[in-house]
């Protein structure tokens, strides 16, 4: 049986068009998503609906709380269970999602290094918050790592220096595997990228956002409002401006556009990193669906 992985950046449509070849095949569907994960956080993730998921079985969907962390070893784990079952059963699995890093987190041979809340919290003590300082003395530990980071970015340098603190194994050690893509864990792994000019694309995202709010993604904003959502959760793309706009601070309007920029954004992201991936094979809408058919034979 086939493992096919159609990937590519929000607003795509890649969800769709799988949605199709899936049901023509018999196929099953694997959520590579880090949100649709989270049960209530339906709109403004743009889950798959109950009618879809009737058509074709989903997995890694509505299976945590927003108030639970989704770490990547713990989607790692998941998702290839996932993997597992649907091939023991004799049907094709596909793959579909925009987040590279639990795509490759399902399909690579990759590590991940061990994690301790109190260690975190020492680190992060160390520092008061001085990013700049964080990773002055990551570059003096791990100065590979540390090249490969943004000088401004806390948590990612605070997370370096914890597994340092853990392991006594430098961060960029764990990170060797990243820079293979010829050891997929599944034989004939096919990747198919949906491709879009540029363009077209945004006008996509701005399209879907504004059908997303008379969807009542404002409404589900209020509801998830009132809960306590986890370090994961609260990355969600929209949900932070729609608190912004519930609290006052800014009109439906400018939350709508600020949504907008933040998901262009946020593709172009997902573009960059699908791209380095030399696997990935980018065909136009109207090519992919007959071609994850013809993977699949």
């Amino acid at each position: 049986m086939h493992v096919i992985a159609v990937v590519g950046p929000t607003g795509s449509g890649k969800s769709a068009l799988a949605l199709e070849a899936a049901e023509r095949l018999g196929a099953e569907i694997v959520a590579v998503d880090a949100f649709t994960v989270y049960r209530g956080m339906d709109v403004g993730t743009a889950k798959p609906s109950a009618a879809e998921r009737a058509r074709v079985p989903h997995h890694l969907v509505d299976v945590l709380e927003p108030e639970q962390d989704c770490t990547v070893q713990w989607f790692q784990e998941r998702a290839r269970a996932a993997v597992a079952d649907v091939l023991g059963r004799g049907r094709p699995v596909l793959l579909v999602g925009g987040s590279g890093l639990y795509f490759r987190s399902v399909v690579d041979p990759l590590e991940f290094p061990p994690t301790d809340p109190v260690v975190r919290g020492r680190v992060e003590e160390r520092f008061g918050g001085d990013a700049a300082a964080a990773h002055a003395e990551l570059e003096a530990r791990d100065p590979e790592a540390a090249a490969h980071m943004d000088p401004g970015n806390l948590r990612r340098a605070v997370r370096a220096l914890e597994v340092l603190e853990l392991t006594g194994r430098r961060f960029s050690e764990w990170r060797q595997a990243w820079d293979r893509y010829d050891a997929a864990i599944y034989p004939g792994l096919e990747v198919l990228g949906v491709d879009l000019p540029r363009a077209e694309l945004a006008d996509r995202i701005e399209r879907r956002t504004r059908r997303m709010l008379e969807a009542g993604w404002d409404a589900e904003a209020e509801r998830l409002r009132r809960r306590t959502l986890s370090a994961t959760a609260r990355q969600a793309l929209g949900y932070a401006e729609l608190f912004a706009h519930l609290d006052g601070d800014c009109t439906i309007d400018e939350a709508a556009e600020r949504i907008a920029a933040r998901t262009r954004r946020y593709a172009a992201s997902q573009g960059r990193w699908f791209r380095a991936d030399p696997r990935v094979r980018w065909l136009p809408q109207t090519a992919l669906a007959e071609e994850i058919i013809r993977c699949a034979s």
